[in-house]
């Protein structure tokens, strides 16, 4: 009968047995000594160069209404109560607040990262963040940021959420590419959206009407811009131009710059121009279509 015996199993049995009485006694010992401890410091961390939440407002949220909670028992500290709080802010993305053993209550805060002012046609203007999600303004800090205006019917209802007009899709991954290239964060400065709903940027350096028309092609419609700063505005000036045309498949249109108006037209300064090219000249092109 011995033999009839699954010894294997019956050995893991007593080892789940002995595992599960040893997690309830600790668990036990934990509930015992956070009911004799007190919270005795508050860590905060708070990753980031943005500063739509600073460190004193985090604070301010964990202490409300239940006043302080240095010295506080910990048995009487409501840790998600507080990730609540916290994540009820519109500028935190991520909240996670724990515990440790020796009374220490930890907070790490991740605030959102706008990459994107947009200003509506009702009037409007709120941030696009990272992931996509509509921001209030802060009364606290203002991001230098790309900015987007024109016929944008996008609304705002003051709450954070989603994008819901097809433009403002548009011109957040318009916004996101942007971003993640050193040469076109620098360069454009704002985008545009006309009657047509052709998307336009405005440069920093340069003064000619881009217009893109829509993000169908983006990747190769800004590489073609790319080629033609490097090759074609060092030949003919940064005036000669006023009208730069993306929106053709595979070319770039110019329009010419009438010449009475060429002389009043403000240039880039040398420095504005020395920046520029030196950011053109580090990148290395892996196309070979010629303009």
């Amino acid at each position: 009968m011995l033999k009839r015996i699954n010894w294997r199993a019956v050995l893991i049995t007593i080892v789940w047995a002995l595992s599960l009485s040893g997690l309830i006694t600790l668990m036990s010992f934990i509930e015992v000594k956070k009911a004799e401890s007190s919270c005795k410091k508050i860590n905060v961390i708070l990753p980031g160069n943005q500063f739509f939440v600073e460190r004193s407002e985090v604070d301010a949220i964990l202490n409300e209404n239940g006043g302080l909670l240095v010295g506080r028992r910990l048995d009487g500290i409501n840790i998600q109560d507080l990730e609540n709080k916290l994540k009820a802010n519109p500028f935190i993305e991520y909240a996670k607040v724990y515990l440790d053993m020796d009374g220490v209550l930890h907070a790490d805060v991740r605030q959102r990262v706008p990459i994107l002012r947009i200003f509506n046609l009702s009037g409007q203007d709120f941030y696009i963040d990272q992931n996509g999600l509509k921001v209030p303004l802060s009364d606290h800090f203002t991001p230098r940021v790309l900015v987007a205006n024109g016929e944008i019917v996008e609304s705002f209802d003051g709450k954070v959420d989603t994008l819901k007009n097809q433009m403002g899709k548009d011109l957040f991954h318009m916004a996101q590419f942007i971003d993640k290239d050193p040469l076109w964060a620098n360069q454009i400065v704002q985008l545009y959206v006309d009657d047509k709903n052709d998307i336009e940027l405005v440069p920093r350096v340069g003064n000619q009407r881009i217009i893109f028309g829509d993000v169908d092609g983006m990747e190769t419609k800004f590489r073609n811009l790319k080629l033609f700063y490097k090759k074609a505005i060092p030949k003919v000036g940064w005036d000669a131009y006023s009208i730069i045309n993306l929106k053709f498949d595979g070319q770039i249109v110019c329009v010419k710059r009438d010449s009475t108006l060429k002389n009043n037209m403000a240039k880039p300064s040398p420095s504005e121009q020395d920046s520029l090219a030196k950011k053109l000249n580090t990148i290395q092109d892996s196309t070979k279509k010629v303009l």
